[in-house]
């Protein structure tokens, strides 16, 4: 038994996937939060564009 638990406590095989999934984790919420920050300005930006299409005649060049 003791040297079943000495073999468990030195075995690391499974620490590699835990550090991925947390680096995974990490990636996707980067991701999430750089998303949002980019529909919000692609959203500002086409209100802005759209205003301006709409406050223009067809055939002024002003």
């Amino acid at each position: 038994m003791i040297n079943f638990i000495k073999n468990f406590r030195n075995d690391e095989s499974g620490a590699v996937t835990v550090d991925w999934v947390v680096l995974t984790a990490a990636v996707v919420g980067l991701a999430v939060a750089a998303y949002s920050s980019i529909q919000s300005g692609a959203e500002d930006m086409t209100k802005a564009t759209s205003s301006f299409m709409g406050s223009k005649t067809p055939g002024s060049f002003e």
